[in-house]
């Protein structure tokens, strides 16, 4: 990991996940109070998941207005 980080290509591609996808799973973890999946089976996961998405992009929308 350390070689990959040191490579300036991928360094400030490791660098961007701060600033764009873990903020955002943080947000859900610690605002929203989510920290596990009520269902077991992919599909059902991948649905549960899709729900809780839209609900934290609906509510940034309703602070947003």
């Amino acid at each position: 990991m350390t070689t990959k980080l040191k490579r300036a290509g991928r360094r400030s591609r490791y660098r961007l996940r701060k600033q764009i996808v873990e903020p955002v799973f943080g947000q859900i973890k610690q605002a929203r109070g989510f920290r596990q999946f009520l269902l077991r089976g992919f599909e059902n996961v991948r649905c549960e998941w899709a729900l809780i998405c839209t609900v934290h992009n609906l509510l940034k929308l309703a602070a947003a207005t």
